[in-house]
């Protein structure tokens, strides 16, 4: 299978909602790799690395995230596998 890289820009009512927590059990649960953190602003940003059907159900959970948020927009920069990351973190 093919394995691909997203890193995203999460927009809308999504910091304060449990949309780290929620993002890194999903994303544990479908074999990603990476990270999520939230930004300076309101945003929530990650990187996701996996086999590409997972990364693509996992964009698509992002456009919806936990039943608290408020997801406006996601900006998706697509990439090359890097093969980078051992686990699925939260950053601080």
């Amino acid at each position: 299978m093919k394995k691909i890289r997203v890193h995203v820009l999460i927009k809308g009512r999504v910091q304060g909602v449990f949309f780290r927590a929620e993002t890194r059990r999903e994303a544990i649960q479908l074999g990603m790799k990476g990270w999520v953190r939230n930004t300076w602003g309101s945003d929530v940003e990650a990187v996701f690395e996996g086999e590409e059907e997972a990364v693509k159900r996992m964009i698509a959970w992002c456009h919806k995230g936990p039943p608290a948020a408020v997801v406006e927009e996601v900006e998706e920069e697509w990439g090359k596998f890097r093969g980078e990351f051992n686990a699925f973190s939260i950053r601080y």
